[in-house]
């Protein structure tokens, strides 16, 4: 198969399957999209462009329609299978989108046409990860939102990720330097704006089982290596 981007990392059969299941659409993007809704608080942004970066098999995009209720929804995916069903995804639910195989690090979008990016559990599977986030601030619009949730290198880099699914390692980091990242950048957000989810899925030793059933209490923030960053951020007006 020939990927939008000459540095895509071929997803494992697992891990391509997973992304088309309920726990994924469920437990994964639903949490983390009503996590960046409260981090950007009250109002939400509604109307406008949505594009959901790194759209996968499409499976955010009722998600994302019932938060934001965009005039416009794209969708972009390096990988043209996920795109496939993605558009197949979008029919389903009766949604109308424009779907582009594409590279993140290169978009067929015009400047400052986008008033919301949703890059969820993408960044860690792109090479070109300044570029990328050089083209989110490009197409966004000023005053424009990026949120952003992604896995950090301490869940990345475990036995049982790197056994089912596949990822550039090198280019793996921690929930400061993806923040770092995005204030050199020049996007603005404040404490308010981040979290650090620590779910159950994100516990690559135990999964938290060991705290369900009440043999341990979980590590309070500052105590524990991050596992995931979660920002509401956005491009300055000026």
């Amino acid at each position: 198969m020939t990927y939008a981007s000459p540095n895509y990392v071929e997803e494992t059969r697992i891990g391509f399957h997973f992304l088309r299941s309920h726990t994924w659409q469920h437990h994964v993007l639903r949490v983390a999209i009503n996590d960046l809704k409260r981090l950007i608080g009250e109002p939400l942004p509604q109307g406008g462009t949505l594009l959901d970066a790194g759209c996968g098999q499409g499976k955010s995009f009722r998600l994302l329609r019932d938060a934001f209720q965009p005039l416009h929804l794209v969708g972009l995916d390096a990988d043209p299978h996920s795109v496939e069903l993605a558009r197949a995804e979008a029919a389903q639910e009766g949604l109308s989108i424009q779907l582009h195989s594409a590279d993140c690090a290169q978009m067929p979008l015009p400047d400052r046409s986008v008033d919301i990016v949703f890059c969820h559990q993408t960044f860690h599977h792109l090479v070109e990860q300044e570029r990328a986030l050089a083209e989110f601030w490009r197409v966004l619009k000023p005053g424009g939102w990026l949120l952003f949730a992604e896995s950090t290198k301490a869940y990345i880099d475990t036995w049982v990720i790197r056994w089912f699914f596949r990822h550039p390692m090198e280019v793996q980091k921690s929930a400061e330097e993806y923040l770092e990242m995005l204030r050199g950048q020049g996007f603005e957000f404040e404490s308010r704006n981040v979290s650090f989810p620590y779910l159950w899925w994100s516990r690559s030793k135990d999964f938290g089982l060991l705290e369900r059933w009440g043999l341990r209490a979980p590590p309070p923030p500052g105590q524990r290596e991050e596992t995931l960053v979660n920002v509401a951020a956005r491009k300055p007006l000026a």
